[in-house]
């Protein structure tokens, strides 16, 4: 079946209509291998577009995710008895499922596959031959060991954008260390300037480099999908935690390359804009920012201030930075006199930039939250109805769908290798009783 499937995805290559170059709507071409569909309303743009997942944790999984809910079908990898590591991340859980999983792993279908098995990596490559998209995330060399690399793919299957999710990068002297995205966080920098002024470094708050790059990877594999829709040529994405942390410091990293300036914490704070960062009020936070000379004097009519609009020390931006310990210790007594609510309310319609420092039960109850459909609702197969954190972004032509829950472990195997692999009944049947997959059924 394999060397079949790769002559199909050879001879279609060759023949400038590889798998995916298919005729759309309206006669356009289409990038993905699966059927065209039906009609042009609510079509999602990345309808007929396989990924095959063979990530874990988040930087992948965030990517994949991303990809499925612009319609994508992804098929996620996982250990037979074990899964994804996340699986056993908690608490908190809910029933026996993490809520770590099932926050980055909703619209997938799982296939629990051992990939040490001889028989198993056959599996992988039979389906890396159908699919449009490879995406992994182990230590660089791991996967060619085994025969699943890029060089080993593309041999079977020319079409694939093959992405590489790795801490530091295919080659050079940390490449074979594993990722986390603390160390990367330490590594990139990113955890130097994050923290309190006087105070330690801090990690934030959620895996920031591990979704950086999640992000970063989703963009070069759509990417990858464009350059294959002008070649007909699959290609190999390398991207990492360091790299996409690094790039991310933007103007902290040109503040040193350019002027040599070394970078500092500043807590909340702005080294570059005051007053920019959170005050204390009576009864929590509010964060406020003024980036010009009119947004300063609105904020100092504001707080009953007016005798700090032409003072010669905060005329500017420039002296308001120069003589910030001052100017901050007068704004931070004046917003500790009143209640948040107070100070939100002052601020309603100023356009000053501001707004309170939100617990997550806060953020929820956010109207604007609410209102933009951040709160994603579906019912899982074990533990019933679940919430989590929906799409940041909406589109004129098309809606996102329901959302299908995060998958058991298993829980697609037998569906995947029939519909997809066209195995019969007996081929299943011997393939799960030698351990090679595994099928979880769901109640």
């Amino acid at each position: 079946m394999l060397a079949a499937l790769a002559a199909r995805a050879r001879a279609a290559a060759l023949r400038g209509r590889r798998p995916g170059r298919a005729r759309g709507p309206g006669g356009g071409r289409r990038l993905g291998t699966g059927p065209p569909p039906a009609a042009t309303d609510n079509v999602k743009p990345l309808e007929g577009i396989k990924v095959l997942d063979l990530t874990r944790v988040l930087a992948g999984p965030f990517a994949t995710m991303n990809l499925a809910d612009l319609g994508a079908e992804v098929i996620k990898v996982e250990r037979p008895g074990a899964g994804d590591d996340t699986r056993t991340w908690g608490p908190p859980f809910v029933g026996t499922e993490s809520t770590y999983f099932l926050s980055v792993n909703r619209n997938k279908k799982s296939i629990a596959v051992n990939i040490k098995d001889p028989k198993g990596v056959k599996i992988i490559k039979e389906l890396a031959a159908v699919c449009d998209v490879f995406v992994e995330n182990y230590v660089p060399g791991k996967l060619s060991a085994m025969g699943l690399g890029y060089e080993e793919i593309d041999r079977i299957a020319p079409h694939i954008v093959y992405c590489s999710i790795t801490g530091y990068g295919q080659t050079g002297p940390l490449s074979q260390r594993a990722g986390y995205d603390a160390v990367a966080s330490a590594v990139s920098g990113l955890m130097h300037i994050t923290g309190p002024e006087d105070g330690d470094p801090v990690r934030p708050g959620v895996a920031m480099t591990d979704l950086a790059t999640g992000l970063y990877a989703c963009g070069a594999i759509m990417a990858g999908l464009i350059q294959r829709y002008k070649t007909g040529k699959g290609l190999f994405i390398d991207c990492n935690l360091l790299s996409s942390q690094v790039a991310c410091l933007t103007q902290v990293a040109a503040n040193y390359l350019i002027g040599q300036q070394e970078a500092k914490r500043w807590g909340t704070a702005h080294g570059s804009i005051v007053p920019y960062q959170a005050f204390k009020t009576k009864d929590g936070y509010l964060v406020v920012g003024a980036g010009n000379n009119q947004q300063f004097a609105t904020v100092c009519k504001i707080l009953n201030l007016p005798e700090l609009i032409d003072d010669c020390k905060y005329k500017t931006n420039h002296l308001r930075v120069q003589n910030r310990k001052e100017l901050i210790k007068i704004l931070s007594a004046r917003f500790e006199e009143e209640m948040t609510s107070k100070w939100l309310h002052l601020f309603e319609g100023s356009k000053v930039p501001y707004g309170p420092i939100n617990n997550m039960k806060n953020v929820f109850a956010e109207p604007q939250v609410i209102h933009n459909g951040l709160i994603m609702e579906m019912k899982h197969p074990t533990v019933g109805k679940i919430s989590v954190p929906g799409p940041a972004v909406r589109y004129s032509k098309f809606k996102m769908s329901e959302a299908r829950p995060p998958p058991l472990l298993g829980q697609h195997t037998t569906h995947i290798l029939k519909e997809a692999l066209r195995y019969d009944d007996k081929t299943i049947a011997e393939l799960l009783k030698t351990g090679v997959v595994n099928q979880h059924e769901a109640q």
